[in-house]
């Protein structure tokens, strides 16, 4: 059977950690960021992990890691 091909877009945001889970960055730090309070754009600096219900789907972009 051939190899399953890695989504290579998912590849360079998601990655596991040693428990399973799956880390990204979080979204909404990229511009605009006057508006937004330093306690806040503090708070997207840390990393999220992907929700439950999407772990499967996202397992499947990035089956080698």
């Amino acid at each position: 059977m051939p190899k399953q091909k890695t989504h290579r877009g998912a590849a360079k945001r998601l990655s596991l950690t040693k428990s399973g889970l799956i880390k990204r960055a979080k979204a909404f730090k990229s511009h605009i960021l006057n508006k937004k309070s330093t306690k806040r754009k503090r708070n997207l600096r840390k990393t999220g992990y992907i929700d439950t219900t999407e772990m499967k789907t996202m397992k499947k972009l990035i089956p080698y890691k």
